[in-house]
């Protein structure tokens, strides 16, 4: 009788690490839940934090509402500006075009009789998220240093347009003497523009939400890999221009939230609201804050900002100067942007207390 081989499901060591295996499966589902489950924890903190320090604005600068609301706007085209830059990887200096065309449909839709506040937001998210779509065809058609220059040149047409236009636009007195109507029939806009902020933090708040969907959605995914290996992608069958067009659509609605909200907070729409200056301190406040991080673009935007507003009003002739020795400054530390200095810190804190706790 010929001696039985010794099956491998039998010994002792297949039985352990099929075992080991089992629990690997199990626990793997497990691990990833429970990492779904701490990123929601911290996104749900974010926006928390945001929501608290827009309140605690509220009541600290009750005398600065005006200027509070335009950061608000503002945040809102840095974070359009960080979906196709940071996100996507596409160079454009001419984001302004997007938040002028939601200002400035905004502001015409409120002279010819459209007075209700989420209608004419509404109104101005289309006009952007339509700029947008035209932008992203032009712009997509080049790459690189030839994508900036054509980014440029629509910023300027744009601004040019909105001169020379002035039977629609108001050229460059720009639009004035429209109203909107009171929020859902209740809360006017003020002079103190208590109404203007309130609703403009309800709005980053709700559109910050939906962007943290968006980037990390596979959609959102997808747009890094093409950042990071455009040619990889197509190499997996992915079509890039779609998936970029599409970002550049979603920016521009954002962008166009933006320029609605500065409409309806100020009742005037200048051809400030598409120039070259605005598109460049948007990508400056991009950088201070982090690429890539629709955090950062919020931090970058309160602290470029504000250290402009306070500086000019100490020095209003060598400001300026003082707001470049600012970005210097940051560029050289924080390459990464003032996100990445606070990752940095926070990882070294946490590799300090790991190294206390070891033997």
């Amino acid at each position: 009788m010929q001696p039985s081989s010794p099956s491998f499901a039998s010994s002792p060591a297949a039985s352990s690490e099929g075992r080991s295996r089992v629990r690997g499966h199990a626990a793997s589902p497990r691990l990833a839940g429970t990492r779904a489950g701490s990123s929601l924890v911290r996104d749900a903190a974010g926006v928390a934090a945001i929501a608290a320090i827009g309140a605690a604005g509220y009541w600290l600068f009750p005398d600065n509402l005006a200027l509070l609301t335009r950061v608000i706007a503002v945040a809102l085209l840095a974070l359009s500006l960080d979906l196709v830059v940071g996100y996507c990887g596409v160079a454009t200096l001419g984001h302004a075009t997007l938040f002028g065309a939601g200002a400035y449909a905004a502001g015409m839709a409120c002279l010819r009789g459209v007075t209700e506040p989420m209608t004419l937001v509404l109104i101005g998210a289309a006009a952007g998220a339509a700029a947008g779509l035209v932008m992203g065809a032009v712009m997509l058609r080049a790459h690189g240093l030839a994508q900036l220059v054509l980014s440029i040149a629509i910023v300027q047409l744009a601004h040019e347009a909105a001169n020379k236009a002035s039977a629609f636009t108001g050229g460059s007195d720009g639009l004035a003497g429209f109203s909107p109507s009171p929020l859902f029939g209740t809360f006017a806009f003020d002079l103190w523009g208590r109404t203007a902020y309130l609703f403009g933090l309800a709005l980053l708040v709700g559109v910050f939400v939906v962007l943290k969907f968006v980037v990390a959605s596979p959609f959102g995914m997808l747009c890094r890999g093409i950042k990071e290996d455009p040619v990889r992608i197509r190499a997996m069958g992915a079509f890039v221009f779609p998936v970029l067009l599409k970002m550049f659509v979603i920016s521009g609605a954002v962008a166009g939230t933006g320029g609605a909200l500065a409409a309806l907070s100020t009742q005037v729409v200048g051809l400030d609201s598409v120039s070259f200056e605005l598109s460049a301190n948007a990508l400056v406040m991009l950088v201070l804050g982090g690429l890539g991080s629709l955090y950062g673009a919020l931090v970058g935007t309160v602290v470029f900002m504000g250290f402009e507003h306070t500086v000019s009003a100490v020095n209003p002739f060598h400001w300026m100067t003082m707001v470049g020795a600012l970005l210097i400054a940051v560029v050289l530390v924080a390459p990464g942007g003032l996100g990445g200095l606070a990752g940095r810190l926070r990882a070294a804190v946490r590799g300090a207390g790991g190294g206390r706790g070891r033997p």
